[in-house]
């Protein structure tokens, strides 16, 4: 059986977010962990600033999450309230309307396709990609692109960069008298820059842990780059500061600020804490001064474009719908084939036996056509036994779904 199982910003504030989530660092021995500990034959973990999710094949439910908690060290019941689940069906249309953004806090997002292909990869090196789990990531990318292409959900720019920026705007009279400084290097860094960028920003700092990544990203907008060691001699600068990294432990506290907002000589400044878990203390919003807002605070904003993809998500959700059907017709097609091969080797089995039987009759002395009524005989006899006790047994039973079904099979018209 299929399961998903997992948190997002739907179901989960960012203070149960950010304590069941799993940095980049963490996912590989997570998974190994998993791995043993339920007896998952398939597994992955999804872990984004909105969501944790495992998708996985052969684990029970309550292994699952007797895994999760304890990965926390937590004994109390935080996690369970906020969590759902779906089996076969619903679990595959899930992670492909998770793979198309149709589940995302901005509708029909695309960088969480990125991030379904991470978890795909780490967990194909960790060898918990069956063919099952295999194949549905792939259906999965394949709905994404056609989501993309052919419903036009994400043609309008829309994403929390998009809305955090949009926000700045409206704070600010004239972005390109502000600095902003950009706390980490992925890809929401990256659009988030992109969006200032257009809106015209007068300047841009990129901060992040390794200065070969920073640089990299600061050329493609002309900005300057820093290490985060750097960050208390650059706050100061920034009227605008927005942070998204993978660290386990916030980066910025509200000592740090305090000491920024002095020699801002208490000018205002505009915080966007993208990250889960937060790289903002939460007490930082307590200071005057600074308007800091985290992902849950931007969720009531993104609002205009997103009536514009509605209509896209509900030709998408029909792709999704079908798309979901081909793949639950493919798994029960491999159900098939192992029946079938199953029986085969049964039968294939039991003739072997009646043949090595022939064979010895024959080397006594037993006439070949003798020997082959016995053969023939023997194996129709074994061949229809099972299915004869069974018919029996379901017409004294008068399960007529049952006599139906072998009528079927066997091509048997009793009207002739």
């Amino acid at each position: 059986m299929l399961l998903a199982l997992g948190i997002s910003h739907k179901t989960a504030p960012i203070s149960v977010r950010e304590r069941f989530a799993f940095t980049a660092d963490e996912v590989q021995r997570a998974l190994e962990d998993l791995h043993q500990e339920t007896g998952a034959e398939e597994a992955l973990l999804l872990s984004t600033c909105n969501r944790t999710e495992v998708y996985c094949y052969g684990a029970a439910k309550s292994d699952i999450l007797t895994w999760w908690q304890s990965r926390r060290s937590l004994k109390d019941n935080l996690l369970t309230p906020h969590l759902y689940h779906h089996t076969n069906h619903m679990a595959v249309a899930h992670m492909m309307r998770v793979a198309s953004g149709l589940d995302s806090l901005v509708l029909g997002e695309p960088q969480i396709l990125g991030q379904l292909k991470d978890a795909y990869r780490s967990a194909k090196e960790q060898g918990l990609l069956g063919k099952q789990l295999s194949r549905l990531c792939q259906s999965a990318f394949q709905v994404a692109k056609i989501v993309r292409t052919s419903t036009g959900i994400s043609t309008m720019p829309v994403s929390v960069a998009y809305a955090a920026v949009n926000l700045a705007k409206h704070i600010f009279s004239d972005l390109k008298e502000t600095t902003a400084l950009l706390i980490g290097a992925g890809d929401t860094i990256v659009l988030t820059a992109q969006h200032l960028k257009q809106a015209g920003v007068g300047k841009l700092i990129i901060a992040n842990r390794t200065y070969e990544r920073g640089q990299a990203v600061a050329r493609q907008f002309d900005a300057s780059s820093i290490l985060l060691n750097d960050l208390p001699d650059f706050l100061p600068k920034a009227d605008i500061v927005v942070s998204a990294t993978s660290a386990p432990v916030p980066i910025i506290g509200k000592g740090a600020m305090e000491s920024a907002l002095k020699q801002r000589k208490h000018k205002p400044i505009f915080m966007v804490d993208l990250a889960i878990p937060r790289d903002i203390e939460p007490e930082v919003a307590q200071l005057q001064d600074v308007y800091l807002y985290t992902v849950d605070d931007l969720q009531g904003m993104i609002t205009e474009n997103a009536k514009a993809r509605l209509q896209a998500a509900k030709e998408a959700e029909k792709i999704v719908l079908e798309k979901s059907q081909d793949y639950m017709t493919w798994l029960h097609s491999q159900d098939a084939f192992r029946i079938i091969q199953q029986f085969r080797d049964q039968m294939q089995t039991m003739c072997s036996e009646e043949l090595a039987t022939a064979l010895k009759l024959l080397e006594a002395g037993k006439t070949a056509e003798w020997v082959m009524q016995r053969f023939a005989h023997n194996v129709t006899q074994k061949l229809l036994h099972v299915p004869t006790v069974r018919l029996r047994r379901a017409a004294y039973r008068q399960e007529d779904h049952v006599l139906e079904l072998f009528k079927t099979l066997l091509e048997v018209d009793l009207q002739n």
